[in-house]
């Protein structure tokens, strides 16, 4: 475990113990706005907790959790795509539980073993500055990011850290498979686009910083995100739901086995995933919800109106090979598009 983090938690427990509060640890890629928004309004209901938070990118949440798992930090793991919740849950990384709310589930968005539940559904866009690119400029299809025209533009979150670009890395080289009949086609693919790829940014807030000040013009991320960005710091992006399809990420919830404080996680887990809660996230930081009980009235008329077409994934295969491949990516691909090309 990370020295860092020992001593933000060591703090945190510390003023928790002095307070006479019981403290629950949650590690998430949420957001600190929405992270502190709903620990806030948990307290207010439970006021005997404490809520401390840490926010990380996904694949750093999956790495914490499997690092300290002879002895775990967190009590619950919020936020994720469900390949990180398949795999921990594979090592034993999980607690099972069922929530109150199981019966309006959607058996493909949760756990068969009931280690983990979705809940938001997310797709993956191509965000752009809006300020310098027009809807008519921007790109419609993943492939439109390959075109020359687009080198020295892009700035992509680096992958080795955050679930969401693996996923929409790791469903790229899939397509590419399917299509070209080899893993090199997918390679190959994700080259091209590093040749055009001008810097990879180290977390979310570099890459929005990066877009917005024209530095790149271009990225793939994720939709909710992009929304917040723009409600939140009005930043000026706008995004394309690419036309052949997009990667639609099932986002999940779990308690970490072995936690400390595992009644006050599930009060927790309760409150977030309930259906105010929910509709709550869904109008507020533009989650669109997995549970199947909220109406479409309950939700923006955005998120009402979107056409969504998912990109044929066969997540299974995704999860068991992602960390293969993301190895593959940063040894032979990241920073040698140009070379290979021949430039």
């Amino acid at each position: 475990m990370k020295p860092l983090l020992v001593f933000v938690i060591g703090i945190a427990c510390a003023g928790c113990a002095k307070s006479g509060k019981t403290p629950i640890v949650v590690y998430s890629p949420h957001g600190k706005e929405m992270l502190s928004s709903f620990a806030r309004a948990y307290e207010e209901v439970h006021p005997a907790d404490a809520v401390e938070w840490l926010d990380m990118g996904s694949q750093d949440v999956y790495d914490r959790v499997r690092t300290e798992k002879e002895n775990p930090q967190a009590d619950i793991w919020w936020g994720g795509p469900m390949t990180a919740f398949s795999r921990a849950e594979r090592e034993g990384l999980l607690e099972r539980y069922i929530p109150s709310w199981d019966s309006v589930s959607v058996p493909a968005y949760r756990s068969g073993g009931g280690f983990w539940y979705g809940t938001f559904l997310t797709p993956e866009v191509i965000m752009y500055n809006s300020n310098r690119i027009t809807p008519e400029q921007a790109p419609k299809d993943w492939d439109d990011l390959l075109d020359q025209s687009w080198r020295g533009k892009i700035v992509i979150r680096s992958p080795l850290a955050s679930g969401t670009m693996r996923i929409i890395f790791s469903s790229i080289i899939l397509r590419e498979m399917q299509r070209g009949g080899s893993l090199r086609s997918g390679f190959d693919w994700l080259r091209r686009l590093d040749a055009n790829t001008k810097t990879y940014a180290a977390d979310p807030t570099q890459l929005y910083i990066a877009i917005a000040r024209e530095e790149g013009l271009v990225t793939l991320w994720d939709l909710p995100d992009v929304m917040l960005q723009v409600e939140t710091h009005h930043y000026p992006f706008a995004y394309v739901l690419p036309a052949s399809g997009t990667p639609l990420i099932t986002d999940g919830i779990a308690l970490v086995r072995g936690a400390k404080h595992t009644d006050e996680a599930k009060r927790f887990y309760e409150f977030v995933t309930s259906r105010a809660s929910m509709t709550r996230q869904a109008r507020e930081f533009f989650r669109i919800p997995a549970r199947s009980d909220i109406a479409g009235s309950d939700l923006p008329p955005w998120m009402r109106s979107l056409a969504m077409k998912a990109l044929p994934v066969n997540f299974d295969t995704l999860a068991s090979r992602e960390k293969e491949w993301m190895k593959t990516w940063d040894e032979t691909v990241r920073g040698r598009g140009s070379a290979a090309a021949g430039e």
